[in-house]
């Protein structure tokens, strides 16, 4: 069973930070995933925010939070991170974590059909 479970949401003033963070506990060969971070506001359709390919390293984010916000991760914890600098209230949303088996190269794969895996979300509020 894949589990991904999401922590440090919360609530901030505009021009704040927060940092949010994905554990996948049990995950073996996690350096062959795409891991990524979407979020869904009330009434939106869910969007990929960022997402980054554990083996490479290499990262593709959405146009809307390019020089904000910043996906890492750490494999010795199996931990992906998204920093988010600048927030304003158009970023308030439940964020998500989602996991895909994907060795090798790629693109953009920031489309939540592209994900198999997914945490239970962390809510992120503007004001």
């Amino acid at each position: 069973h894949v589990q991904l479970v999401e922590s440090g949401g919360g609530s901030v003033q505009a021009g704040g930070s927060l940092r949010l963070s994905c554990e996948a506990p049990g995950y073996t060969h996690y350096s062959s995933y795409c891991m990524g971070w979407f979020r869904q506001a009330p009434g939106k359709e869910r969007e990929g925010v960022a997402r980054i390919a554990t083996g490479s390293g290499n990262t593709y984010y959405a146009d809307s939070v390019k020089g904000r916000f910043t996906i890492s991760q750490d494999n010795a914890k199996n931990t992906l991170y998204l920093q988010m600098n600048a927030l304003k209230p158009e970023d308030t949303a439940m964020y998500y974590c989602a996991a895909d088996w994907r060795p090798g190269q790629y693109g953009r794969v920031l489309e939540p059909f592209e994900y198999n895996y997914w945490g239970q979300g962390t809510q992120v509020t503007v004001s």
